[in-house]
């Protein structure tokens, strides 16, 4: 089993390391591939050091079963015929091929067969902010059918990559020193903030990352159920949450809802609050899991269902998606 990882020296290619090794993946060989500039750097993989590759277009995808690729939707599509011509599956990241119908949009949690379609031998990650999500509604789904959903995210500095995390320290740093604050990665000031604006503007006014939750969560999930999202960045360095409405067709109580959760793969519960016990991305970040609570019938509705979830989008929302989603592949003889 030969696997490489294109992007390895970004947020998430690092982290895709550091899960291959958690998992004890089953590789024979892994092999890093970078941009020019991080050709011939080197990083450590279960105590040897792997020396970055340049990303050509040639055949150093030709002996590769999985290559696990986060370098950006522009290279995914430049590289994506170079990567799997010899037979690779190519395990993206990016958006670059989320809503092509060719490319299954897999969570294996909650579609996993998917992935044994795919014509082009490419199987898209969805976004961070998805992934989480259906996680938690598909056990809700297994209940009763899912009518809407709507959801408000607070998402970590880290949904934009190693910049910004950097840039949130930064600004930190120049709050509490009384310094003029550096503003490049985002469209404001986020230290002592919160910025209800994540990706680009639509014709709609809802944002690109809010209709992602949209589009998204209908291929996974084989749903018309719509999805109305507000996406809000927060101060926090990593670990997304995520304030979710659920419509069922029949009524569910909380307390369903709340063992579904926790008979549930990939879902933790934290959910006391007569001890102020309910998840955080202080405490959930680094977590394999995603993690629910405040779980409660709405108020407002007897068919609906409010609650609480919070994710480490590096991790789940990404490297650990991708990885598990190889991990299925393998143990299902698709590779």
């Amino acid at each position: 089993m030969r696997v490489a990882i294109v992007g390895v020296s970004g947020a998430v290619g690092q982290e895709f390391l550091k899960v291959l090794a958690e998992r004890n993946f089953p590789l024979d060989e892994l092999v890093i591939f970078g941009s020019a500039r991080s050709a011939g750097k080197t990083y450590e993989f279960k105590g040897k050091k792997l020396t970055v590759k340049e990303l050509k277009h040639g055949n150093d995808f030709k002996d590769i079963d999985i290559a696990l690729t986060s370098a950006g939707a522009g290279i995914s599509k430049e590289f994506a015929s170079t990567i799997t011509k010899h037979g690779a599956i190519m395990i993206d990241n990016s958006s670059a091929f989320r809503y092509d119908d060719n490319v299954p949009l897999v969570v294996p949690e909650v579609n996993a067969e998917d992935a044994k379609n795919r014509p082009l031998n490419i199987i898209a990650n969805p976004n961070c902010s998805t992934i989480q999500m259906v996680v938690a509604l598909k056990p809700i789904e297994d209940l009763s059918k899912i009518k809407r959903v709507r959801v408000a995210t607070y998402q970590a500095a880290s949904g934009a990559g190693a910049q910004g995390i950097a840039e949130l320290e930064q600004q930190v740093k120049e709050v509490v020193e009384g310094e003029e604050v550096t503003v490049n990665k985002f469209q404001h000031q986020l230290a002592m903030n919160v910025i209800p604006h994540i990706d680009v503007f639509l014709d709609n006014d809802y944002t690109k990352e809010e209709m992602k939750m949209n589009w998204e969560t209908k291929k996974i999930m084989h749903t018309n159920a719509e999805v109305s999202a507000t996406c809000v960045r927060i101060p926090v360095a990593r670990a997304h949450s995520e304030s979710i409405w659920v419509e069922t067709e029949k009524p569910l109580s909380a307390k369903a809802v709340t063992e579904a959760f926790k008979n549930f793969d990939g879902l933790t519960v934290i959910d006391n609050p007569a001890k102020n016990e309910y998840p955080m991305p202080l405490f959930v970040s680094g977590k394999d899991d995603v993690y629910v609570g405040r779980i409660r019938q709405d108020i407002t509705d007897p068919n609906s269902i409010t609650f609480w979830c919070v994710g480490d989008q590096i991790k789940k929302g990404a490297a650990l998606n991708a990885v598990q989603i190889a991990e299925w592949l393998i143990e299902n003889g698709e590779v």
